[in-house]
């Protein structure tokens, strides 16, 4: 087991709230159940004084402690499974995330996952939040992740990601056209009908993408995609919302759609593509220990570039 120590001023608004609701604003790395756990083991100091339920109500403006021990995720288990190591240190390592990977282990996914993986390579992240893992990639996209390996280097990430100053690139293909780039600043939700999925909804969580044209082919477009945010399929939520969804993408993008007069080979190569066509080509931060910007970039992965290759022929071909 590690040792975990936080601490944070209550906000003032806080008052009459309850204190596991307020702590999972002010420690949101952590899951609101791990924190009542916390709270109920007497780990949790108000004022030096230990609290023991997490429904107290707090009054805003108390010092609050936290002195845990951080103990394994003993229903994640270790696995002997193939991952690419971009860069790897003492204090993080970046892997590029094959398709049809899950990244944590959840209902139906208890094994094969990146979680599984990297607990093999690098035990010690059984005592790490979430096992090093700050941000998270779609099972079917590909590229760039970071990995915290210690608990300084987990807080770290976390801060940069709360003050957006992590750089996260990506490329996608998306059907349609377009005409230039731009920004969606749009709030994204769980969906009002199919709570598996997320949608542009009112008041939810503030979601910002920027992108911009990378190539335009003759029904679909390759663009260049940075985050600002970082919500839940966020970038198949706000291109699916313009009217442009990702290839491949059966949640956002419904049924596939052939461009009229497409030839034989690209009818297949995109009858073939079954996962939405989104690639984490760059990640930039600042490492936790050197305190200097570091950049990673992974290359499209093969059927990617196979089918950017095949819709180059298609506009080949109808240009003359």
């Amino acid at each position: 087991m590690s040792k975990i120590e936080l601490s944070t001023i209550l906000v003032a608004k806080s008052s009459g709230e309850r204190l596991d609701v307020v702590l999972s604003r002010h420690f949101d790395d952590y899951s609101r159940s791990r924190l009542q756990s916390w709270i109920k083991s007497g780990y949790v100091f108000i004022d030096s004084v230990v609290v023991k339920s997490p429904r107290q109500k707090v009054l805003g403006g108390e010092l609050c402690e936290i002195k845990a021990q951080l103990e394994a995720e003993i229903s994640w288990q270790a696995e002997d499974l193939p991952i690419e190591i971009i860069f790897e240190d003492d204090e993080i390592l970046v892997v590029n995330k094959a398709a049809d990977t899950v990244v944590h282990p959840a209902a139906g996914n208890y094994s094969g996952t990146m979680v599984n993986a990297l607990l093999h390579h690098c035990p010690s992240l059984e005592s790490i939040p979430r096992a090093g893992i700050v941000h998270r990639l779609d099972k079917d996209t590909t590229g760039l992740l970071v990995v915290a390996k210690t608990l300084n280097a987990h807080a770290h990430l976390v801060e940069q990601l709360k003050q957006r100053t992590v750089g996260r690139h990506y490329q996608c293909l998306v059907y349609g056209q377009m005409v230039a780039g731009g920004s969606v600043d749009q709030p994204i939700g769980r969906h009002p009908v199919n709570r598996k999925l997320m949608a542009v909804v009112r008041n939810a969580k503030p979601a910002i993408t920027h992108y911009r044209i990378a190539k335009k082919f003759r029904d679909f477009t390759l663009l260049d995609v940075k985050l600002e945010t970082g919500r839940t399929h966020q970038i198949r939520v706000h291109l699916s919302w313009l009217k442009n969804p990702l290839v491949g993408d059966s949640a956002y993008g419904g049924r596939l759609q052939q461009p009229r007069d497409a030839s034989l080979e690209l009818q297949n190569a995109l009858h073939s593509f079954t996962r939405q066509a989104l690639h984490a080509r760059q990640l930039s931060l600042i490492h936790p220990k050197l305190c200097q910007e570091m950049t990673w970039q992974a290359d499209l992965p093969e059927d990617f570039a196979d089918l950017l290759s095949t819709l180059d022929k298609d506009q080949e071909q109808n240009v003359s």
